[in-house]
């Protein structure tokens, strides 16, 4: 459940006040981007990234977009406090307000933005994986876009849960493994990691990004590669990541059998663990964020 508190624009109000109205085009229609942030001791992780990839989404999708990061970061801001929010997660979401059919009486700005917090999801040490076939267009103009109707995401995610699955792998219309329904995935073999490329139809996901971009683990290579069900089935390792789970292995896929180590994916843990503790250091020395926040 989200906390008391939500970002309306630059106000924070409560999240149970009225804010936003059906006749705002992107409300009830899906028409706007968004993102998931993981906060550390009161510090956004990797911000940039995520205002980047919402940035990008928005112009694809011709989602009206606040000009500067500093804008939405101060609003961010404001809501982790009224919140005490510090170790949490945040969505945030830019929604247009304008066109189509549908577009109420009385709508004068561009597009919304609207944020709000929640306590940090439990998860299981490894993940049972369903899978799905053509679940995602890889040659869709859009693949690769987190925007806001995410409803077959949902359903699938549900429907996993009710038997007995964590997530669910989605493949494209080639067969290839493209991701899951809210998370990356990856393999290894011995010493060599792969995840899907961008053109398999996933997300760029922000933990994969640092993952391939960021860590660097002695004697362990992380690269992208179109991988199948045969592939999987054939690796060490199966693991996934995002930004509320960081990196979890995987215990199980159905239909294939997996042997369900987890010594790299527990290396990459480890300094993606490292790389987010210095980030969040870096960042308090730099806004000297209060020392009561920080739980370094």
């Amino acid at each position: 459940m989200i906390h008391r508190y939500l970002l309306h624009n630059s106000n924070v109000c409560e999240a149970s006040s009225a804010t936003l109205a059906p006749g705002q085009i992107g409300l009830l229609s899906g028409w706007g981007v968004f993102s998931t942030i993981r906060i550390f001791d009161g510090v956004m992780f990797e911000w940039p990234r995520h205002w980047q990839r919402m940035k990008r989404d928005a112009e694809r999708m011709r989602v009206p977009f606040p000009d500067q990061p500093e804008f939405l970061e101060a609003g961010l801001e404001k809501l982790i406090e009224a919140n005490h929010a510090y170790n949490a997660t945040m969505r945030v979401a830019v929604v247009r307000n304008q066109g189509g059919l549908w577009e109420g009486p009385g709508v004068t700005r561009a597009y919304d933005v609207v944020a709000f917090t929640a306590n940090l999801a439990h998860w299981p040490e490894r993940v049972k994986l369903d899978v799905a076939a053509n679940a995602r267009f890889a040659a869709n103009e859009f693949a690769g876009t987190k925007y806001l109707s995410w409803a077959e995401n949902l359903t699938r995610y549900e429907r996993a849960h009710e038997q007995g699955f964590d997530e669910v792998i989605l493949l494209n219309e080639r067969s290839e493994v493209a991701e899951c329904t809210s998370a990356n995935i990856f393999i290894a073999e011995g010493n060599r990691v792969w995840t899907p490329p961008i053109s398999a139809g996933c997300l760029p996901g922000v933990t994969r990004a640092v993952l391939l971009e960021d860590i660097r683990v002695p004697g362990i290579e992380v690269t992208e590669r179109k991988l199948t069900l045969d592939q999987l089935a054939k690796a060490d390792e199966i693991f996934i990541t995002s930004t509320t789970r960081a990196l979890l292995p995987v215990a199980h896929v159905e239909g294939i059998n997996i042997r369900g180590g987890s010594a790299v994916c527990e290396r990459l843990c480890e300094a993606f663990q490292e790389f987010s503790r210095s980030y969040v250091a870096r960042h308090i020395e730099k806004h000297r964020v209060p020392i009561s926040k920080a739980g370094l």
